[in-house]
């Protein structure tokens, strides 16, 4: 089991190496984390996963960025750092996934969110459709 927390300066060497072993992940500088609502998932004193959510306006929410070390991936992390994060929000919830990226597609899928567009070339390094999904929460 995991505990999850706020997000720290401590936090960042170990997240940038998690989003460095997570071919999926957006590649922001860790140091940027600071200014949003950063989470980290914690096995004892190690952090296996972190979310990035910013708040757009009252009822709206974007996830900027989610990645779990490798090891503790398909364990209930992820779920719960967004679960964590969105318990107390009413309204919607945007994201940008990798077209490619087909395990985050179906986990966000299987959270509720749903494909509300496409941004074509919206990725560099490689070059990448987005889909863009959405979550709206009562």
């Amino acid at each position: 089991m995991t505990a999850i927390r706020r997000g720290g300066a401590e936090d960042l060497e170990a997240v940038a190496a998690i989003q460095e072993a997570s071919a999926g992940a957006a590649r922001w500088k860790v140091a940027d984390y600071l200014e949003q609502d950063f989470r980290v998932a914690l096995d004892g004193n190690r952090v296996v996963g972190f979310l990035v959510t910013r708040t757009v306006a009252a009822d709206e929410r974007e996830i900027l960025n989610l990645a779990v070390v490798p090891e503790f991936r398909g364990k209930g992390v992820a779920r719960g750092l967004v679960g964590d994060a969105l318990r107390d929000f009413r309204g919607s919830v945007f994201l940008e996934v990798r077209e490619s990226n087909g395990v985050a597609i179906e986990f966000y899928k299987s959270l509720g969110f749903k494909e509300l567009s496409r941004r074509h070339g919206y990725y560099d390094a490689p070059p990448e459709t987005a889909i863009v999904m959405k979550f709206h929460s009562c």
